[in-house]
């Protein structure tokens, strides 16, 4: 799994991201691609804002007993699997400023570094170790602009 901490693959995303275009088609999955980007940055809000609740407790004990390992492996998302419903994009989005939102996000959680999300609480699982939430950020990015062909 590469490391969104390390600068040469931030940039190597954000490349990817700038690859992108309103009418890059999917290559699976009924996403846009401005949605694809919005759902992206689901991710982000979800480690730096309090915009999505916390779940409760009952559905953070089925998530981390269930759903926690399939996210912070290092195995690939197969295609066209479950978005859990906070991820789910129903409308239309600004391309531009859906990109420029996410290599915002992507460029600031590299600011920040590892030792900022040793330990750091996600919403849905708990603790994390920076290698999982490593894990969790570039797999879910990688999967999607995968998606689209970049």
């Amino acid at each position: 799994m590469k490391n969104i901490f390390d600068p040469k693959v931030t940039e190597e995303l954000i490349n990817r991201i700038n690859q992108l275009k309103p009418e890059s088609p999917a290559l699976w999955g009924k996403m846009s691609v401005d949605q694809m980007l919005a759902h992206c940055c689901v991710a982000y809000e979800m480690a730096y804002t309090n915009k999505h609740p916390k779940p409760n407790p009952v559905v953070r004990f089925l998530l981390k007993a269930f759903v926690k390992k399939g996210v912070v492996n290092e195995v690939p998302y197969p295609k066209n699997s479950r978005t859990a419903p906070a991820f789910i994009i129903s409308d239309r989005k600004i391309f531009e400023e859906e990109k420029d939102r996410l290599i915002k996000y992507i460029e600031h959680t590299h600011s920040l570094g590892e030792d900022h999300f040793e330990g750091k609480e996600s919403l849905s699982f708990g603790p994390l170790t920076a290698k999982e939430w490593n894990n969790l950020f570039y797999k879910h990015l990688d999967h999607h602009l995968r998606q689209f062909g970049v």
